[in-house]
């Protein structure tokens, strides 16, 4: 593959370099990405992204990016932002996306689109504490047909099968991760 190639929007020059860095000194592959959240009023809540850790340094090179979030009226919010689970779906979309573009661009496949759709069923028990057999949070989460990855007929062959084993670039939720609350009070 010619390095310096540009495959569907991913420098691939840079892409391999960032593969070599991280095989000679795995430590940069450690990132830690953080959100700041304000309540509002009622579900609505506002968060923000800015900052990170990651290749060994500090990076706040980019500009504040604010979310709002709030629940739809049934669940006694406004609709003044799509709520936090959409919101764990649009990541896991962009992540399962991201993914395929990254990987298609590494083996050489120019795509024409990717679409799909992500479903997530919840059993609002668990959350409100009815249940404690019912687990809050999602209890399943499906990419839905008809998803679409296009791209020329003749790179067919060598994408085959991957789709399949995209496990290993995607969040799992299978178990939740490990959270410690810290609360802080500034009094």
């Amino acid at each position: 593959m010619d390095r310096f190639k540009i495959i569907n929007g991913i420098n691939a020059e840079q892409l391999l370099q960032t593969i070599d860095l991280v095989k000679e000194n795995p430590a940069l592959a450690q990132f830690k990405f953080r959100t700041q959240s304000t309540w509002i009023n009622g579900t609505h809540n506002r968060a923000m992204v800015k900052d990170f850790y990651g290749a060994l340094k500090e990076d706040d090179t980019r500009e504040p990016m604010v979310f709002d979030l709030d629940e739809p009226p049934i669940l006694c919010g406004e609709n003044k932002g799509a709520n936090p689970v959409e919101y764990l779906l649009v990541a896991l979309s962009g992540c399962l996306t991201t993914s395929l573009v990254t990987q298609a661009a590494l083996k050489d496949i120019t795509l024409e689109k990717i679409s799909s759709r992500y479903e997530g069923d919840i059993d609002l028990q668990g959350p409100l504490g009815l249940s404690e057999e019912v687990p809050v949070g999602y209890q399943a989460i499906r990419v839905i047909s008809p998803s679409r990855l296009i791209f020329p007929r003749l790179r067919r062959k060598s994408w085959s099968g991957w789709p399949r084993n995209t496990r290993r670039f995607i969040i799992q939720l299978p178990e939740a991760p490990r959270c410690r609350c810290t609360w802080k009070n500034k009094g």
